[in-house]
């Protein structure tokens, strides 16, 4: 074998051995651009805001920005269908993941995408529960208080954000399980129900945590329940089960997905940092300031929680015979 053939020989084993090892030191260097956290709804929401939180101090835990980007609008569903459509690469990832937008609506009309097949859960950050609250002036100390009047009356009013969404779905179990008639009304949002409910228009209403407890350090609302299977760190209330009342619900959950095709060496990164952020000091102080409770879950425990809460709301919708057309 003359020079020139043992060179091209060497030259060409050099070459396969640098191709075997390139995927792997290509993904090495993940992430080595600002990810962007799509969250699809307007900004200074509960969704927004902790997005933002998780933002600022994910310095300390990436070596990349974390960006918070907004695309409101089209009922939350746009935003979404903009991550499902997006290359699954790990730089662009849904920020919200477990809301009523992939737990209810999917059964009220059909969507441009799969909830479950076309987005992959990364991890939970928190789950809002359902408040129910009164005025604080109102004549209900207690639910009991309430169910007793309830009864009484030929039907009950309370103020929620959208007809068929969490809180409505929360509200009219109770109604079932108490046993009373209630119409709920719907306001424009969240906001606006609170509003109705401070200012005496319905019977009862309330909200997720970061709607309500501003008005309860006013002083200007009385929470009497909350519907998750245990107590919301951020409401000091005992649940509905606690109080006879089997009322349990997924809530409004704030999670992180990104599309199908993600590697999972990426979810994997993705979930552990994320992790890492929910166990940090000024994280912690931050949500609760914000009245978000920090309830952790990796990409396959949060799996099992998104398909289990989408059969309940599945079928409570069934059951309770709730009408969004």
């Amino acid at each position: 074998m003359n020079k020139r053939r043992i060179l091209v020989l060497v030259l060409t084993v050099l070459a396969l051995s640098v191709a075997a090892v390139f995927p792997a030191l290509a993904a090495e260097k993940y992430p080595s651009k600002p990810i962007e956290l799509i969250v699809p709804y307007s900004a200074g929401g509960s969704t927004d805001v902790l997005a933002r939180a998780i933002a600022k101090v994910a310095p300390k835990y990436f070596d990349v920005p974390l960006v918070v980007v907004n695309k409101a609008g089209g009922g939350a569903i746009p935003g979404r269908d903009y991550v499902v459509q997006s290359k699954p690469d790990g730089y662009i990832l849904l920020f919200g993941y477990g809301s009523g937008e992939d737990l209810v609506v999917p059964h009220e009309r059909p969507l441009p995408f799969d909830t479950f097949k076309d987005l992959l859960p990364v991890c939970r950050i928190s789950q809002h529960s359902v408040v129910l609250a009164v005025p604080a002036d109102s004549q209900f100390k207690t639910l009991k208080d309430l169910v007793t009047w309830a009864k009484s009356r030929p039907h009950v009013t309370a103020a929620v954000s959208t007809k068929g969404a969490a809180v409505d779905i929360a509200f009219q179990l109770f109604a079932k399980e108490a046993g009373f008639k209630l119409t709920s009304i719907p306001m424009s949002g969240g906001s606006d129900a609170v509003t109705a409910l401070t200012g005496h228009q319905v019977d009862f209403g309330g909200g997720h945590p970061s709607e309500v407890l501003p008005h309860i350090k006013a002083d200007r609302l009385r929470p009497l329940a909350v519907a998750l299977a245990e107590r919301d760190p951020a409401v000091d209330v005992p649940t509905f089960k606690e109080q006879g009342y089997d009322v349990v619900t997924a809530g409004s959950v704030k999670g992180i997905a990104v599309p199908k095709g993600t590697p999972r060496a990426i979810i994997d990164y993705l979930a552990d940092k994320f992790h890492q952020i929910t166990r940090d000091p000024e994280f912690i102080s931050m949500m609760k300031d914000l009245g978000q409770p920090i309830l952790y879950m990796g990409p396959d425990e949060y799996a099992g929680f998104l398909k289990k809460g989408f059969d309940q709301y599945g079928n409570l919708l069934k059951e309770l015979k709730i009408e969004t057309k």
